[in-house]
């Protein structure tokens, strides 16, 4: 099993970019995918859920400005952040749950390593 996250670098406060997972190893569309970020010394926060029923959920921090995708044909899974600012600063990563209520919450079967987003000021 693998999920490897790409897109990630440095951008200007308010400028945009896109992260792409890209998953192998199990049967992506059976899962619920999601996307999560990781500061140093902070619990990781949830940003979005694109769930195998076809159901879309996000985080406040970021409604509005990040917009969740995915292609069960190509598996991947997909992140657009627009309107970034110095906190959105962190590691993104992408994750598998075969189920979860609310995947915010809950130990995914998979993840990947991350990419980092640095936005400066």
């Amino acid at each position: 099993v693998r999920l490897v996250e790409s897109g990630g670098g440095s951008v200007q406060s308010g400028g945009s970019l896109t992260l792409s997972c890209v998953a192998s190893g199990f049967t992506y569309s059976s899962y619920s995918m999601a996307w999560f970020r990781q500061t140093p010394g902070i619990e990781r926060e949830g940003l979005a859920t694109f769930a195998r029923d076809g159901t879309i959920s996000y985080a406040d921090s970021v409604k509005g400005r990040f917009i969740i995708s995915r292609d069960n044909a190509k598996n991947t899974l997909s992140l657009q952040m627009n309107s970034l600012k110095p906190e959105d600063t962190a590691l993104y990563y992408c994750a598998a749950f075969r189920t979860c209520q609310w995947c915010f919450s809950s130990k995914p079967d998979f993840r990947g390593q991350g990419t980092q987003v640095t936005v400066s000021s």
